[in-house]
């Protein structure tokens, strides 16, 4: 098991997905609007036929996803009752969805691949030399995979305070990445860099969305 997975899968387990959206959605937290602005625009920009939320939770932006060029659809997340609700909410209006519960660390094949995989909010809570080639293996030769990454502030937390006191159980278990970290061990599991940019949210806190393509020729 990789690095912190128990205590990963056991922070996790120990959140009402309530608590976990009104966080996010918090005017002073605004991540949730983020997460699902970001992907609306990706799958516009990259119009895959077949594409994988990392860390879906109930589902947020899966709005994005219908009516989109998007024919397959994949749910990932450590919790299977935050999967359940995105089924309740999605299953209906995105013909085939698939969600999983499992962890993006562990060697085991989770779905098929896919065109592209959008991880947000997600290696910050896991070991990447463990789960970027896991996501290497469930991406397509010709894939491209997103990913949304918290970036340091001087004077805020990693994890922004809340009236919701369960994700204080979060608190010790969140490691930023630093964004060359990320582009090199991107790298050493086979995806190339193609862009990044800066995007902020209206309290202030930084995230850096990195844009990566499969090399091809890279042995997995």
């Amino acid at each position: 098991m990789a690095r912190g997975s128990l205590k990963l899968k056991t922070a996790w387990l120990d959140i009402p997905l309530a608590d976990y959206e009104a966080h996010m959605a918090l005017p002073s937290v605004g991540q949730a609007q983020l997460i699902a602005r970001s992907l609306g625009e990706l799958i516009r920009e990259n119009r895959p036929q077949s594409a994988a939320i990392i860390g879906c939770a109930g589902g947020n932006g899966f709005e994005h996803l219908v009516g989109s060029t998007v024919r397959r659809a994949v749910g990932i997340d450590i919790n299977s009752q935050y999967l359940e609700r995105a089924r309740e909410r999605y299953a209906g209006i995105i013909p085939g969805l698939e969600l999983y519960a499992a962890d993006i660390q562990s060697r085991d094949t989770i779905f098929d691949p896919v065109d592209f995989i959008y991880a947000a909010l997600v290696l910050e809570y896991v070991d990447p030399q463990a789960a970027l080639p896991t996501l290497r293996r469930h991406c397509k030769t010709t894939g491209v995979f997103a990913t949304l990454t918290q970036l340091p502030h001087r004077s805020l937390g990693h994890v922004s305070g809340s009236p919701y006191t369960s994700l204080k159980r979060l608190e010790p278990l969140m490691q930023l990445v630093q964004p060359d970290e990320l582009v090199r061990e991107a790298a050493s599991a086979g995806f190339a860099l193609e862009g990044v940019r800066t995007l902020a949210t209206a309290a202030g806190k930084e995230f850096a969305l990195h844009l990566f393509r499969v090399e091809s020729d890279h042995v997995i």
